[in-house]
């Protein structure tokens, strides 16, 4: 499995914890500059984001890939417009959560934990059975 981590760096326990939850030990991570300019159109600056993961149009629609999206909204919103278009379907990405303690305020120094990987193909597909 390949993760293209367009958000914070991922830590060996983060890598555990997709293991875990995927039953799959990820190969490789690579690492993608989600960083945009507000002052210009978004879709090209995700496409290049896309880009940048140096995938082939074949390796976009064959490998097991898992995604960590950018953690601004409407470039993550954009970025899974642009995989799924390269893609074919939606892929899988991880949900994070900030860690907190037994009183069940968030942990200081802040960390984050993998939540769930969310099947966004899998959610897409059942929203569709709600359709008229």
């Amino acid at each position: 499995m390949l993760i293209l981590n367009f958000a914070h760096p991922l830590t060996d326990e983060h890598l555990a914890q997709i293991e875990k939850l995927t039953g799959q030990k990820p190969e490789r991570v690579v690492v993608i500059n989600s960083q945009i300019d507000p002052q210009q159109p978004l879709a090209p600056q995700v496409s290049a984001m896309a880009d940048a993961a140096g995938l082939t149009p074949e390796e976009w629609q064959t490998l097991p890939l898992l995604i960590n999206p950018p953690a601004l909204n409407f470039s993550a919103v954009a970025l899974i417009a642009e995989l799924h278009g390269r893609m074919g379907y939606f892929p899988p990405c991880i949900r994070m959560r900030p860690v907190v303690g037994p009183d069940g305020q968030r942990v200081v120094p802040p960390r984050f934990e993998v939540a769930e990987i969310l099947n966004l193909q899998a959610i897409r597909d059942e929203a569709r059975r709600s359709r008229a």
